[in-house]
């Protein structure tokens, strides 16, 4: 069964929107994460906005090891509207996102990847279908912009790992706790 990944970039107080605000310093030991969450990753699902915006920096992008990464892998992208860019390897979802990733997991594969998509995260996290949250967290606090645990219902994680990086980032791991009733 496929695991689903939320990988996301946050301030110190939660704030997931506009990373680039927060994240001043970006490090050896952040590269290594990230390639380590994408290296079991055979998939990545997508919100509309993020797909619109990443659909027009990434493919001409050569920021690795993401750019490669995310240019092959299958991308699907949690939409109403047709999607208006062409980017390699994506395809709309079919029905409704929770069913779509549901069925999803099922099936043989890697790991699915949820990056950036805060409303798919916020969707996912509420539906329990999201595995583990593998998060960079900037040592800043933003102040405003959208936090990724609002409105969410209670979650019970356990720790898989945590690390500080040279810069001050925290690297940390939690996997999804499902408590049995």
């Amino acid at each position: 069964m496929r695991k689903i990944i939320v990988y996301e970039l946050l301030s110190l107080d939660g704030v997931a929107e506009n990373p680039d605000s927060f994240f001043a310093d970006w490090d050896d030991a952040m590269d290594a994460n990230l390639a380590a969450v994408i290296a079991t990753q055979d998939a990545v699902i997508l919100g509309r906005r993020s797909y619109a915006e990443w659909a027009q920096f990434w493919p001409s992008s050569e920021i690795e090891p993401f750019a490669t990464f995310i240019n092959g892998v299958a991308k699907y992208v949690a939409t109403s509207t047709p999607l208006d860019r062409d980017w390699a390897n994506t395809s709309a979802i079919d029905g409704g996102l929770i069913d779509f990733v549901r069925e999803f997991k099922q099936e043989g594969g890697g790991d699915v990847g949820v990056h950036a998509s805060i409303s798919v995260a916020q969707s996912l996290l509420a539906a329990d279908v999201v595995d583990e949250l593998r998060l960079v967290i900037a040592p800043k606090i933003a102040g405003r912009g959208r936090r990724l645990f609002d409105g969410l219902p209670s979650i019970h994680l356990e720790t898989i790992r945590s690390e500080m990086s040279p810069t001050g980032s925290l690297l940390v791991d939690y996997r999804v706790v499902r408590l049995v009733m």
